[in-house]
């Protein structure tokens, strides 16, 4: 096509748009996230992710590279056990342990640690809460049905804490992740005393951390944040936790 006549093309467009007051120009990308901002939706037409069955082992369990990519600096150790014990917060839950909520007695215990003095009872957990980056707690169901019914369970024990006396500590309102069918969390932020002045979570903070539900297939498990993330570097974990799971 010759110059001339690309030129007399563009100026009747340029005209029509004029007239219509709808000259398109060409969309913009899209920029880029942010880093520790939650990850976009998968590319259209990449296979979802597939709900989990069989056995939980310690590759199911989040690993120490996905709090060092949302901002965690110290230097992380992973202490792995396989058994019964306290899997979350015991101010909010109570000093249960997952065979008495559940009668699970072989769950797997993750714990993320920034330090090498480390309970004698239980290695997942360190001396010193600052210490504490995370605790993952995973086990499987018989079924997904029953997963989620564990799933569900473990969540109502939290909510409660959605609701403390002014300057205790509190949950916040739940954040629900569907990553797939089958393949869901929802996790509560952490918020300090200081904040608390309603007797719920302030509006407009930033949560410091918080405790996440899992269930992923027959898999379901317990994740608590110490490390202080906001919602987007704790929307990123959690839904890492549940797509590995």
């Amino acid at each position: 096509m010759r110059a001339r006549t690309i030129v007399v093309i563009l100026a009747v467009a340029a005209g029509l748009g004029l007239l219509t007051g709808r000259f398109v120009l060409p969309a913009r990308s899209a920029p880029a996230a942010a880093h520790g901002a939650a990850p976009s939706s998968p590319v259209s037409g990449s296979p979802a992710p597939k709900p989990a069955d069989g056995p939980v082992t310690d590759r199911h369990l989040l690993a120490a590279a996905e709090f060092e990519e949302v901002g965690v600096t110290r230097r992380i150790r992973v202490r792995d056990r396989v058994g019964d014990g306290h899997y979350a917060n015991a101010a909010c839950a109570g000093e249960k342990t997952l065979e008495q909520t559940l009668g699970e007695q072989d769950a797997h215990f993750r714990g993320l640690v920034t330090t090498g003095r480390t309970d004698d009872s239980d290695p997942t957990l360190a001396v010193d809460a600052e210490d504490q980056v995370a605790r993952e707690v995973a086990a499987e169901a018989r079924t997904p049905a029953l997963a989620q019914n564990y799933a569900q369970r473990l969540l109502l024990e939290q909510v409660p804490c959605q609701e403390a006396t002014p300057s205790h500590w509190v949950y916040g309102p739940t954040h629900t992740i569907d990553v797939a069918a089958g393949i869901t969390a929802s996790w509560l932020g952490s918020y300090d005393g200081d904040l608390n002045t309603t007797g719920t979570a302030p509006r407009g903070e930033e949560p410091c951390g918080g405790i996440a539900i899992l269930r992923n297939g027959s898999h379901y498990g317990v994740l608590e944040v110490d490390a202080c993330l906001d919602t987007a570097a704790m929307t990123r974990i959690v839904r890492a936790a549940v797509t590995r799971l």
